[in-house]
């Protein structure tokens, strides 16, 4: 089955490297790839770093592009990038996430099957130096929905009969959510294999960022409601709350006070990426 990647960059040259080496490190497989980078309003050395992994990309037999786009916006990115596949099952990859060698080639097994599939891998929330950040990714990796679901948070794929399931993505915030409730319950998969998804540093950016994702999904229920019939996200409960505050009791803490914090501040429209 073959795939094409695209991957969504504005200003990342801290982690274009990274990710790409990642993807030339992947366990072997059999069907052609095409990976393609789309840098979006880029002020940065993003264009580089990602032209520097060339070698290491076509050195697997895979096609490798670079689309340099002068106008900012992550739907306009993935949009180009989806105008310059080639193959009809994607992968849809943010620049900041680290797949494991093994996630490519499960992918790929997952997908190669005729009804629509929607696939991620296990979510790992990493952390930097912050600490407000490191108690925070402690607790949120640990909320049900996602240690238990296919949340596709920075990485999700479908293949051929599920991206027929929309046209050119729409003008949201959470496109990965979006396309997410575009499958039901039942045709999400996790490949059990992993993926680095970091968290946003410091507590201002976890704030913004919250901020950012609470009116993305606000969005969605307001333009898509429909869409809605597809969450299973479950609430936390008493017991799981209790449960978390044993095993980190500082990063409930955080994680409330965050919450706390989008709700009494003023809404904002800027981008948010905790970077």
């Amino acid at each position: 089955m073959k795939i094409s990647i695209v991957i969504p960059a504005s200003n990342e040259a801290s982690v274009i490297g990274r990710c790409l080496g990642a993807l030339a490190a992947s366990a072997p497989v059999a069907e052609p790839v095409q990976v393609i980078v789309v840098a979006n309003g880029c002020r940065d050395a993003t264009v580089a770093r990602a032209q520097a992994q060339r070698g290491a990309l076509e050195a697997r037999g895979w096609s490798f592009c670079v689309i340099d786009r002068p106008a900012a916006g992550k739907i306009g990115a993935l949009n180009a990038g989806d105008a310059a596949a080639t193959f009809a099952a994607r992968l849809y990859l943010d620049a900041d996430v680290t797949p494991a060698p093994d996630l490519l080639p499960g992918l790929m097994r997952v997908l190669d099957r005729p009804e629509p599939v929607y696939a991620s891998g296990r979510l790992r929330i990493t952390a930097g130096t912050s600490w407000a950040s490191r108690a925070y990714a402690r607790i949120w990796a640990r909320v049900p929905f996602m240690a238990r679901g296919v949340p596709g948070c920075g990485l999700f794929a479908v293949n051929a009969a599920g991206r027929a399931r929309w046209g050119a993505f729409p003008e949201v915030i959470a496109d990965d959510m979006f396309v997410r409730l575009l499958f039901a319950p039942s045709e999400r998969v996790m490949v059990d294999a992993r993926y680095d998804w970091p968290v946003s540093e410091g507590f201002g950016a976890l704030v913004r960022v919250r901020r950012r994702q609470d009116r993305g999904v606000a969005e969605i229920a307001e333009r898509f409601p429909d869409l809605l019939a597809n969450e299973d996200k479950p609430r936390l409960r008493g017991g799981d709350l209790l449960g978390l505050a044993r095993r980190a009791p500082l990063g409930l803490v955080v994680y409330a006070a965050v919450a706390l914090r989008v709700r009494l501040s003023a809404a904002s429209t800027e981008w948010s990426r905790g970077r």
